[in-house]
Protein backbone atom coordinates (compact mmCIF):
# COMPACT_ATOMS: atom_id res chain seq x y z
CA UNK A 1 0.00 0.00 0.00
CA UNK A 2 3.03 2.27 0.37
CA UNK A 3 1.85 3.91 3.59
CA UNK A 4 3.57 4.22 6.94
CA UNK A 5 3.12 1.71 9.73
CA UNK A 6 1.35 4.33 11.83
CA UNK A 7 -1.19 4.88 9.06
CA UNK A 8 -2.06 1.18 9.09
CA UNK A 9 -2.37 1.24 12.89
CA UNK A 10 -4.74 4.21 12.61
CA UNK A 11 -6.87 2.41 10.02
CA UNK A 12 -7.10 -0.64 12.27
CA UNK A 13 -7.95 1.41 15.36
CA UNK A 14 -10.61 3.37 13.47
CA UNK A 15 -12.17 0.12 12.28
CA UNK A 16 -11.56 0.91 8.63
CA UNK A 17 -9.40 -2.18 8.13
CA UNK A 18 -9.99 -5.60 9.66
CA UNK A 19 -7.09 -7.14 11.59
CA UNK A 20 -6.40 -9.74 14.25
CA UNK A 21 -4.05 -9.03 17.13
CA UNK A 22 -1.46 -11.75 17.72
CA UNK A 23 0.71 -10.92 20.70
CA UNK A 24 2.01 -7.40 20.16
CA UNK A 25 1.52 -7.38 16.38
CA UNK A 26 -1.41 -7.40 13.98
CA UNK A 27 -2.25 -9.80 11.18
CA UNK A 28 -4.22 -8.61 8.17
CA UNK A 29 -5.63 -10.96 5.55
CA UNK A 30 -4.74 -10.17 1.96
CA UNK A 31 -8.45 -10.28 1.10
CA UNK A 32 -9.16 -7.61 3.73
CA UNK A 33 -6.50 -5.34 2.21
CA UNK A 34 -8.03 -5.88 -1.24
CA UNK A 35 -11.52 -5.06 0.10
CA UNK A 36 -10.23 -1.88 1.76
CA UNK A 37 -8.47 -0.70 -1.40
CA UNK A 38 -11.43 -1.57 -3.62
CA UNK A 39 -13.83 0.35 -1.38
CA UNK A 40 -11.69 3.48 -1.56
CA UNK A 41 -10.66 3.29 -5.21
CA UNK A 42 -11.70 6.19 -7.39
CA UNK A 43 -11.01 6.25 -11.08
CA UNK A 44 -9.14 9.37 -12.16
CA UNK A 45 -9.97 11.19 -15.31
Amino acid sequence: MRVSTMTVYRLIKAGDMAAVRVGKSYRIKEDDVDKYLHARYTEAG
